[in-house]
């Protein structure tokens, strides 16, 4: 059974998804949620959904980003995770650290990478006239959102939408693609995942070596 550490900053949502999809023969079990933010939403979800929670809170190390994250490691290694998720965890990680925890770090991007790394996506896909955005998990590289693609999930953009709409609905996504992912990725499977079905993966995308599966 593989371990899995969920990192966090906010409401958690994707979080709740993991956490509920890892029951009966799921291959893992969420061992704890951790937080950089102490009074994060998701700190109190995770504890509905009884998993362990910890905080490790990036303001009080003004700006030293290597002790917080040995901070973090801290917090991470008696938990022993085999798997590290980020769920809207708003910290951007340094390179010692992806390559303490290497191979075993995923994230969530609410884009169709490489389009439109970073923040504010939505708008950014609305403004350039994009007629499909989505979401990407991929493995953590020590690049911003360039690590190796595990699956994606596409949306289309509809005449009119806002950047809040659009979020809502690729948000839904996300919550069926990470889960699914997760299911591979902990069985060591890391071709990629696509959704909807009979879509070809994003132009630009680097999965890993295989021909992945359309769900």
């Amino acid at each position: 059974m593989r371990r899995v550490a969920i990192l966090v900053s906010g409401r958690g949502s994707n979080m709740a998804a993991l956490v509920r999809d890892m029951v009966g023969n799921h291959p893992a079990r969420p061992v704890l949620v951790l937080s950089n933010v102490p009074d994060a939403k998701g700190l109190r979800l995770a504890k509905e959904l009884h998993v362990e929670t910890a905080v490790v809170n990036h303001r009080e190390f003004r700006g030293d980003r290597a002790a917080f994250e040995a901070a973090l490691t801290v917090r991470l290694e008696p938990a022993r995770p085999d798997i590290i998720c980020l769920c809207g965890f708003m910290r951007i990680l340094t390179a010692a650290f992806v390559e303490r925890w290497s191979g075993r770090i995923l994230n969530i991007h609410p884009s169709l990478l490489p389009k439109y790394p970073g923040l504010d996506t939505h708008a950014r896909a609305i403004a350039a006239g994009d007629d499909e955005a989505g979401c990407t998990v991929h493995e953590v590289s020590d690049e911003l959102d360039a690590g190796p693609v595990l699956g994606q999930a596409r949306v289309p953009i509809n005449t009119g939408d806002t950047s809040d709409a659009l979020a809502a609905r690729v948000l839904t996504a996300e919550h069926k693609l990470y889960p699914a992912v997760l299911r591979r990725f902990a069985n060591g499977d890391r071709s990629p995942v696509y959704f909807p079905e009979k879509i070809a993966p994003h132009v630009g995308a680097n999965p890993e070596p295989g021909s992945g599966t359309l769900l």
